[in-house]
């Protein structure tokens, strides 16, 4: 009777290591990466067959906000996400304790000065009002913008991290709104003009090459600053499936597909 159930101990214990073996290798197969709609999810999409190809399926789970993609990679529900530059990763990353590193820079999005309204920066009254994001860098981002159009002068010190304080000249005596960056197309005709992320500019059916009436210099060094990046947890940049989307991100097959599609308000970086 030790004999019978020393044996069937056995059977049981070599039938779970090979059960969590077969779980292990399916999960290995699938990576799932977290993405704004637009242009992230769609250049995603692109992919799916280049992984499929090598035996990895490719699940893309879209996202609405800056917050929840990144706690989703530093908890473990996601493998990867793909919506942000790196200047915002660096400060979620000082702001929240996260331990999240950039992979591989993929692509490039002009920021953009829309109508709301107005329909041109000349009409532009005196205390005009002006809605830019309210998140640190993407703020800094928006005011260098107004300042390059000559609406107002900051401060040189306060580079990236400008917010309205540092605004040392402000002519039109204009009036800024800080609003979550994915918010501002949904309240355009409550401004004058908006200042908008190209991502969010796309989910609302705007055009950041035709409808922006300005936007950031693409061979600018904003270009650099805020390049889009492939984003992992610390210690998973090696992972075979993620240096394998690395891979597809930066293929002729997928610079092509951006600069087919997205007519210069997605500019790709490899």
């Amino acid at each position: 009777m030790k004999k019978f159930f020393a044996l069937a101990l056995s059977v049981l214990t070599l039938t779970a290591a090979l059960t969590a073996c077969g779980g292990d290798s399916a999960d290995s197969s699938t990576l799932r990466v977290g993405a704004s709609a637009t242009p992230h999810a769609v250049i995603l999409r692109e992919c799916v067959p280049i992984l499929e190809d090598q035996g990895i399926t490719l699940e893309i789970v879209e996202y609405g906000d800056y917050i929840v993609p990144n706690t989703a990679v530093e908890e473990g529900e996601d493998d990867a996400n793909y919506f942000q530059h790196q200047a915002y990763l660096d400060n979620f990353n000082a702001e929240r304790g996260t331990h999240l590193v950039s992979v591989a820079a993929v692509h490039y999005e002009p920021m953009g000065i829309y109508p709301g309204r107005v329909d041109s920066i000349d009409a532009l009254p005196d205390g005009g009002t002006v809605a830019v994001p309210n998140d640190v860098t993407n703020e800094g981002r928006a005011l260098l913008l107004l300042e390059a159009q000559g609406l107002i002068e900051l401060d040189p010190a306060a580079g990236l991290n400008a917010t309205p304080n540092d605004i040392v000249s402000n002519p039109k005596n204009l009036e800024f709104t800080e609003l979550e960056a994915a918010m501002i197309p949904n309240t355009v005709d409550q401004f004058d003009l908006n200042v908008i992320n190209s991502n969010y500019a796309l989910q609302a059916g705007l055009n950041p090459a035709t409808d922006a009436l300005a936007s950031e210099d693409a061979a600018s060094d904003a270009a650099q600053t805020y390049a889009n990046v492939l984003v992992v947890k610390e210690g998973n940049e090696e992972d075979e499936r993620v240096q394998a989307l690395v891979e597809a991100l930066s293929s002729e097959q997928v610079r092509t597909f951006i600069e087919e599609n997205f007519s210069g308000s997605v500019v790709p970086l490899t």
